[in-house]
């Protein structure tokens, strides 16, 4: 090894004076800290005496404190009012005025705050608000900051609408006159401004006109364009307040002279107010007044006035629809045209130089042209509305294009968000814009895909409705390019940081089974979600893909596909290596106890969950025994007799073997719950009455889908039989899909009538204690004890053949998120469900073959 040297220390002057600017930087950094430090007289001078009252202590930092002192006891004025308001009037409240005279702009922004925060708490009386607070706000209304000034006048506009009339007029309205007059300063005639907009709507219309309408006229014609442009935003709320009458002989007169002023911003300000007052002017004052004066706007703004540009796009839908039953048919077309250049402005534009002057007034333009397009595609179902659906093909379709295929990611947004409106103005003509909803579906933005995933299920529930009434025999020929989008779109938000929109996304593709079929889903979507449940690490998407593959699950009409999916819900997540994957189990058990029946859940789900209290993982464990409740109000007696013992039987060991302190307690708590539950029984109670025939609906439902499924299969191997051709083969399969379709949707209606008679209630009572021993056995699904049935219950043939008979032609079934609501198409003798005696005889057949087990068979005898 090579000996350690060490270099002899260079003295020499250049080498100190090296030395001495590396130590004076070293003072550089260390000397703010050292100013941050507090002198003993300075923290002397900062301390209170603890024994001092809130208000003696707020006194007293008033008086001798520091600003930040005295800002602290400003802010904390509502809570000293709630406390103790008397005291605070009387003492607090005068220092806070003798302080604001010198205060900072700080403590004023604070003040403004907490006047306001005490007068929308409702501390005090409001006579005694006014008489307390009003002339402290207004004495700080002309305040040298204009920031200042604009607090205090936000304050002070929010006192006026609680103060009584008589206040109003002696207190703001009789002092405003002085205020208003041309002597004064501008920020006091702008403040005069506002006040005089928000009076007008607390006085009668006579008072309006002989004390307001004359400082209105003066106003409006002030040799400042601030003060003309203000006065004029006002007029809309000053009309409002005098009625019809004079707003055609007074206001619409200054409106129609300040629409010609120099200033670009008080022109402005006049169209806006015009077209927000469109209202209030009869069809003569439209026709002969406001027309001529859009008209010229529309021409001069693509001329000598882009300023109005952005502003005209926005309030063009409104204009045209406010004027639409006085324009001729030319004005219609020209309006129309106007509209459309607008929505492609800035999008075909010539190159110019490349000096850096003009480069900059391009990227100006540029923007103002962006918020142009943005204004139209906002605009644009009121532009429907304004062409009339039925020609929106042919007059406003390309201009829908370009708007959704828009460079800027702005514009495409507005789109998305205006979409489903689009959708619902076109009704049978949805299926137009088919491709721009695959288009925005596959868009790179994830904000414009969030925007319009917002209303994705009422917007694929109307194009599916277009599809069926079209008499579609497929969904997907509607929308042929609907399920690669909707796939893509998942996957960009998986690999994106926004897991939000994520978990938006999968919530509203819970809508899909009444979108696109069976099978599509199982081999498109479900997968998916099973696998976003066990990779994913973000949890609220974990759990928004458990609830929507449960939904997928409860209308999947294969049993094998549904056997193989709650295998694996049982095998990777009940079993799985991972606690957190077994956590995940016990959230999908609770969806599952939620979308499901009783019996279902206790058929397949109930003894894995049971396994969990031997978890290695106290935290599984602890979860375990708070869902415990909901495991057990899933249990009838006397048919899960015998699952209720396998209950008490885990929290024995539980309470006998738990050696975490934690889940011991929790245990201990949930042990005197599940004693104060009741259990139901299979007969109706009438404490249970609601949930009973919830859960009844559920069961048939689902022993609706099994018998669809045997059917299914039963028709198949007769047409296979029957069948030599190939095209034959596949018309009846389509027949029978469409068939088996209607009947499950006609069945799926989760609501509880509100009204049920006793002898219905008698009918539903008798089927659910059938239903209870069929398509499903009382044997848990588990790999310790048996395993999944490979083919569904056993049903006659003819039997079911004959009870089908009766089920009506069509029917729709429809989701809004995760909600279910079934619409009915067909007659009422054509809609109605399996009537009690063929559905007994259904479910009696199917017992005797499957279900041998003698309860049953003596509670049916006893039936």
């Amino acid at each position: 090894m090579r000996p350690l040297t060490f270099s002899k220390m260079d003295f020499s002057q250049s080498s100190l004076f090296g030395y001495i600017e590396d130590l004076q930087e070293l003072t550089i950094i260390e000397r703010p800290v050292r100013r941050s430090l507090k002198t003993p007289e300075e923290i002397e001078r900062l301390t209170v005496d603890e024994e001092l009252s809130d208000i003696e202590r707020a006194v007293y930092l008033l008086s001798s404190g520091q600003d930040i002192q005295g800002t602290s006891v400003v802010a904390n004025l509502p809570v000293l009012m709630r406390q103790n308001p008397a005291e605070t009037l009387r003492r607090v409240l005068p220092k806070i005025r003798e302080v604001l005279h010198v205060a900072g702009v700080e403590m004023q922004l604070t003040a403004a705050v907490s006047f306001l925060t005490v007068l929308q708490e409702d501390s005090v009386s409001i006579h005694t608000y006014s008489h307390s607070f009003l002339h402290i706000i207004l004495q700080n209304l002309e305040h040298r900051d204009a920031g200042v000034s604009n607090a205090w006048l936000e304050t002070l506009l929010a006192v006026i609408e609680a103060l009584p009339k008589e206040t109003v007029r002696h207190e703001i309205l009789n002092p405003l006159v002085s205020k208003a007059q041309l002597s004064q300063t501008l920020q006091s005639r702008l403040v005069s401004c506002k006040i005089m907009g928000k009076v007008a709507n607390k006085f009668e219309a006579h008072i309006i006109k002989r004390e307001v309408l004359p400082l209105v006229k003066s106003l409006c014609q002030d040799v400042e364009y601030e003060v003309r442009t203000c006065m004029c935003r006002q007029l809309e709320h000053i009309a409002r307040g005098i009625g019809t009458e004079l707003t055609k002989t007074v206001v619409l007169p200054e409106l129609v002279e300040l629409a010609r002023d120099e200033g670009s911003s008080v022109r402005l300000a006049a169209f806006e107010t015009l077209v927000n007052l469109l209202d209030m002017f009869d069809a003569d004052d439209r026709s002969q007044t406001v027309l001529p004066l859009v008209k010229s706007f529309c021409e001069k703004s693509f001329k000598a006035d882009e300023s109005i540009l952005v502003s005209l796009s926005f309030h063009l839908g409104k204009l045209c629809n406010g004027l639409y039953g006085i324009f001729t048919p030319e004005q219609h077309l020209r309006f129309l045209e106007f509209y459309k250049k607008l929505s492609t402005l800035g999008l075909q534009q010539e190159n110019g130089h490349n000096d850096n002057q003009l480069q900059l007034q391009t990227l100006e333009q540029e923007k103002k042209y962006i918020s142009v397009r943005k204004n139209c595609a906002y605009n644009f179902p009121a532009m429907i509305v304004f062409v009339d659906p039925k020609n929106f093909h042919l007059e406003l379709y390309s201009i829908f294009f370009c708007l959704c295929h828009d460079p800027e990611v702005p514009v495409r947004y507005t789109m998305a968000i205006s979409f489903f409106e689009v959708a619902k103005l076109l009704n049978s003509d949805v299926y137009t814009i088919h491709k721009e909803l695959v288009t925005l579906l596959q868009d790179e933005s994830l904000e414009v895909l969030d925007a319009l995933v917002g209303h994705l299920p009422e917007i694929l529930e109307l194009m599916a409705i277009r599809g069926e009434n079209n008499g579609s025999e497929s969904k997907l020929l509607s929308i042929p390019d609907l399920i690669p989008a909707l796939t893509t779109a998942e996957q960009r938000a998986a690999t994106s940081l926004k897991w939000r929109t994520h978990e938006k996304l999968l919530q509203k593709y819970a809508c899909l089974p009444h979108i696109i079929s069976s099978d599509q889903i199982y081999y498109r979507f479900l997968h998916r979600m099973l696998t976003i449940i066990l990779t994913n690490n973000v949890l609220p998407v974990q759990k928004a893909a458990a609830r929507t593959l449960c939904i997928y699950l409860r209308y999947n009409r294969k049993q094998e596909q549904r056997h193989e999916v709650i295998q694996k819900l049982i095998e990777q997540l009940g079993q799985g290596k991972s606690y957190w994957n077994r956590l995940r189990f016990l959230d999908t058990c609770e969806f599952i106890m939620e979308l499901f029946s009783k019996s279902f859940f206790c058929k397949y789900f109930f003894l894995p969950v049971l396994e969990l209290t031997h978890d290695p993982v106290a935290n599984v464990r602890m979860k375990l025994c708070y869902l415990l409740p909901k495991v057990k109000s899933t249990l009838k007696i006397p048919t899960d007799k015998h699952l209720l013992q396998q209950l008490e039987l885990c929290i024995r060991k539980l309470l006998c073997q738990e050696k975490d302190k934690d889940v011991l307690t929790i245990v201990k708590r949930t042990v005197l719950e599940l004693d104060r539950m009741e259990i139901s029984v299979d007969a109706f109670q009438k404490r249970f009455y609601k949930n009973d025939l919830l859960d009844q609906e559920k069961e048939r439902q689902e022993h609706l889908l099994l018998e669809i499924i045997y059917f299914i299969k039963k028709e198949e191997q007769q047409t296979e039989g029957r069948s030599t051709n190939i095209n034959d083969k596949m018309f009846e399969k389509k027949r029978r899909d469409s068939k088996a379709s209607s009947v499950l949707a006609k069945s799926i209606n989760l609501s509880v009538p509100g009204n049920i008679s006793g002898t219905s209630a008698g009918k539903e009572e008798k089927k659910s204690k059938l239903v209870r021993s069929q398509s499903f056995s009382t044997q848990a699904l588990h790999p310790k004890y048996s395993n999944i049935d490979k083919c569904p219950n056993k049903i006659s043939a003819a039997g079911y053949t004959s009870s089908v008979s009766g089920i009506g032609k069509s029917c729709m079934l429809s989701f809004s998120d995760d909600s279910f609501r079934t619409h009915s198409i067909g007659s009422s003798g054509n809609a109605a469900f399996l009537s009690s005696s063929s559905s007994r005889n259904l479910f009696n057949s199917a017992d005797q073959k499957n279900n041998g087990n003698k309860e049953s068979q003596s509670r049916r005898m006893s039936m």
